[in-house]
């Protein structure tokens, strides 16, 4: 595999090898790395996706953000 790296790209990969990567460590490390911040990302997003899609959960936030407005109200009023 070969890539043409960016000024920025080279800066991430010196900084693996300072870790005492090689090249071809710290690219799997940057890929694994990568993918998972991608699975993490998009199980967050189907978590909120299935959420948002559950009457009960939307019930449960605004019931959550009624409360915390009357707190905030409150402390407002007090202030």
């Amino acid at each position: 595999m070969q890539a043409r790296l960016d000024d920025r790209s080279e800066q991430d990969l010196a900084l693996l090898r300072n870790e005492g990567h090689s090249d071809s460590e710290a690219i799997r490390v940057a890929l694994h790395e990568a993918a998972e911040r991608r699975r993490r990302k998009s199980a967050l997003r189907l978590e909120a996706e299935a959420a948002a899609a559950d009457p009960d959960d939307v019930a449960e936030a605004r019931r959550v953000r009624e409360e915390m407005d009357a707190i905030g109200a409150a402390l407002n009023d007090a202030g």
